[in-house]
């Protein structure tokens, strides 16, 4: 599923894009690149190849229809999918099958093995259970408010595993909207229940913790009742040709992707639309040396590098990016009560629009634990290069104080509009280079380089619709 070279990048012009997908000449179709311009640890150290699917060790045919009817939420597929893991041939997938009047699989929390591939094909669909007993960690954890951590299992689960994978054409749907069994609440209403101070004890879709050379490719996820995607503790994991599609609102805590304490990510030709963060970056403990390249995002709270960054973030590419109505753009967020180091991280080739907050670089995140704290957030060498903006919004650089400062360099970063920005800048060191930002002068502030009209790059083949199945 990977190839390593941490020598050799690829030049851009093996790649392009048309009405929304990406092809590739045929010499070299798995090939991503990896370093453009930037240096070359700002980034996943691996040569990235386009997955290819095993071949099958067993095949599952689909014995329900979508949508689940109440009479079928007794009608589980969890031990014979889990039974088929188990069994396969390392290298091979298990395959979920749709037939000419059955498309639907329904399971409960599932353990996917050593290398061995879960592939939902083209038309299936995994549902997940609406039972919360089925997901508890321990007697009556799981479906309730409470201040406790980890009461619900996830869908799927990669634990001290490797070489893992979950493919497909198909979709794996959380069910975050439905009504829970014997119940008169959803997952989601459980998560706006636990504002402001609760924790809802709700299932993921997916948690891979200590799973090196992680894949996951193709596949479609929908309605997680939290995060959908969570990668900690390990050494490669490629996102290639995922779609996430859950509602903007209504659905809290819904995550698309969130790696962390890792290194050696890539994130690719994906397409990302969710009630919360795109993708969110976690450092509570160290993560490193991640790529997130040729991606479009929709609504959510945008791409984003925190709020945990107390362990440090670093070495982290952004690159040919579209962001289309985000709450967010580009984010970095932390403050005092979990912050740390950020630092070499490029964002490069990338376009934003009607966003609110097109660019935020805050230590003063407020969702998450006290402002003011013992681990105090530190931003620098953090390069903006090529980014363009329309729509107006907010544009925030907002150090925590005077020791711990927001430091970034702005090149060729202009607005494409004469719709109205503000600025907030305090405890920030802003260079201009090329660029059209007017920030005034900010609290304990300095803006080196004079505003310049610039020469912005078209977005326009950028913007794509969310391709719909």
């Amino acid at each position: 599923m990977r190839k390593h070279d941490r020598r050799i990048p690829l030049p851009k012009s093996t790649h392009k894009r048309h009405s929304g997908t990406t092809t590739m000449t045929p010499t070299r179709a798995s090939l991503i690149l990896l370093a453009l311009a930037a240096p070359l640890l700002a980034q996943d150290t691996r040569t990235v190849i386009e997955p290819t699917l095993p071949p099958i060790c067993t095949t599952l045919t689909a014995q329900l229809t979508s949508p689940i009817s109440p009479e079928n939420e007794a009608k589980l597929d969890t031990a014979r999918i889990q039974k088929a893991l188990d069994n396969c041939t390392r290298g091979h997938a298990v395959a979920l099958r749709a037939d000419a009047t059955h498309n639907a699989f329904l399971s409960g929390p599932l353990e996917l093995r050593a290398n061995v591939t879960l592939l939902v094909e083209k038309d299936a669909i995994l549902f997940a259970s609406r039972d919360p007993k089925l997901y508890e960690t321990a007697p009556g954890s799981c479906g309730l408010v409470n201040q406790e951590r980890n009461g619900c299992k996830p869908l799927l689960s990669a634990k001290h595993i490797s070489r893992a994978a979950v493919m497909g054409e198909g979709a794996i749907d959380g069910r975050g909207g439905a009504t829970l069994l014997n119940r008169s609440v959803t997952w989601w209403d459980l998560a706006e229940q636990a504002r402001p101070s609760g924790r809802q004890q709700v299932p993921r879709i997916l948690v891979a913790d200590y799973a090196d050379d992680f894949t996951l490719y193709r596949i479609t996820l929908k309605n997680s009742p939290n995060f959908h995607v969570v990668y900690n503790h390990g050494d490669g994991f490629t996102v290639w040709g995922l779609r996430i599609d859950t509602p903007k609102r209504g659905a809290r805590n819904t995550d698309g992707v969130d790696p962390g304490s890792s290194k050696n990510i890539t994130i690719t030709h994906s397409f990302i639309r969710t009630g919360d963060d795109n993708v969110a970056i976690k450092g509570g403990d160290p993560i490193s040396h991640m790529t997130v390249a040729h991606n479009h995002f929709y609504y959510g709270h945008g791409m984003s590098i925190g709020s945990e960054t107390n362990g440090g973030v670093n070495n982290i590419l952004v690159t040919d990016l579209s962001l289309d109505g985000p709450d967010n753009g580009l984010r970095i967020k932390s403050n005092g009560s979990r912050g740390g180091l950020v630092r070499d991280v490029t964002y490069d080739d990338v376009c934003i629009r009607n966003s609110p907050n097109p660019i935020t670089l805050d230590s003063s995140y407020t969702a998450n634990g006290p402002l003011q704290g013992s681990s105090p957030p530190t931003f620098r060498d953090i390069t903006l290069r090529n980014v363009r903006v329309s729509g107006g919004g907010k544009i925030t650089f907002n150090g925590y104080d005077h020791t711990h400062r927001v430091a970034a360099t702005l090149n060729n970063v202009l607005t494409t509009d004469s719709t109205p920005y503000t600025y907030l800048l305090q405890h920030a060191d802003v260079t201009l280079n090329s660029s059209n930002l007017t920030p005034p002068t900010g609290t304990d502030s300095t803006t080196q380089g004079t505003p310049t009209p610039g020469t912005p790059a078209s977005c326009s083949e950028k913007f794509v619709p969310f391709p719909e199945k």
